[in-house]
């Protein structure tokens, strides 16, 4: 997965803001700037075939009324009940946190 930003080759880089999950696909973007405001397009690629979908654009816009309130904070975790690995090989677990 990827995502690109208001125009192709424009992608969102990952860094201390925002992450892209490998696993559903899902950016996150924590505390909002204006400078994140904008139009973003997933684009996922098929590592075997090359081939790619784009989504549709999805605008991001702020809002500056503070309807959007406070938010208790709370970790957002959808791990199955059981993580099964073999011995030296890479698990990667996400964890969310979400709030104000």
């Amino acid at each position: 997965y990827s995502w690109v930003f208001n125009e192709f080759p424009s992608f969102v880089a990952e860094d201390s803001r925002r992450f892209i999950s490998q696993e559903t696909g899902n950016l996150y973007i924590s505390k909002v700037q204006t400078s994140d405001v904008g139009s973003y397009i997933c684009l996922v690629k098929n590592t075997v075939t090359n081939d790619r979908v784009l989504s549709p654009p999805t605008p991001l816009t702020l809002r500056n009324d503070g309807v959007m309130g406070e938010y208790e904070p709370k970790i957002e975790v959808h791990f199955p009940y059981t993580v099964t690995a073999a011995r030296g090989t890479t698990v990667k677990l996400e964890c969310f946190a979400l709030g104000k």
